[in-house]
C-alpha cells in the first residue's frame, strides 16, 4: 500500500485554489445595473468599530444609472401608498473602475466627495465612505398593509 505524500498534494491543492481564484476574478463593472434601483441600510459599521442596526428606515436611497456610468442618488421617504415623497436634491455621480474597485465620485452644489463600492449584487450592497464608515444595504421592499 502506498502513502499518499500530503505536502506535495497541500502545494497542487493552494496552485488549484489559486488558478481558480485568477479565473474567477471579478470586474467591479459588471455588478453596475445591479445598483439601479431603491436601497435601504441595514446596518452601519463605524470605523471605530461601532456597530449600527437599523430595522426601520425612514428613508431609502434610489441610484439611477445611465449607460455612460453616470447616474444620481435620491433620498427617497416611502409612504404608506407605495408612492414616495421627494424633494428636488439629488446628488450626481459618476462611477469608475480604479485598481479593481468600483468608485462612486459624487458633485453636488455644495461638495464633492468618494465613496467605493466593497461588494454588489442584485440582494446586497457594500460602501465605504471617506471616513472608512462602511454601509450595508438590502433592497428596498414596499411595507404593505392588509
Amino acid at each position: 500500500m502506498k502513502y499518499l505524500n500530503f505536502k506535495v498534494m497541500k502545494k497542487d491543492f493552494v496552485l488549484l485554489v489559486f488558478l481558480i481564484g485568477i479565473g474567477c476574478e471579478q470586474h467591479p463593472e459588471d455588478h453596475v445595473q445591479f445598483l439601479n434601483g431603491y436601497w435601504e441600510i441595514e446596518k452601519v459599521i463605524l470605523s471605530n468599530g461601532e456597530e449600527h442596526t437599523y430595522t426601520y428606515n425612514e428613508y431609502v436611497d434610489y441610484f439611477k444609472i445611465s449607460d455612460s456610468l453616470t447616474g444620481f442618488r435620491k433620498k427617497l421617504k416611502p409612504s404608506l401608498k407605495g408612492t414616495f415623497e421627494t424633494s428636488k436634491d439629488s446628488e450626481l455621480f459618476v462611477l469608475k473602475t480604479e485598481n479593481d474597485s468600483l468608485n462612486i465620485y459624487y458633485k453636488t452644489n455644495f461638495s464633492n466627495w468618494k465613496e467605493t463600492i466593497l461588494s454588489l449584487t442584485e440582494n446586497r450592497l457594500k460602501i465605504i465612505n471617506h471616513q472608512k464608515n462602511i454601509y450595508f444595504y438590502k433592497p428596498y421592499t414596499p411595507i404593505t398593509i392588509n
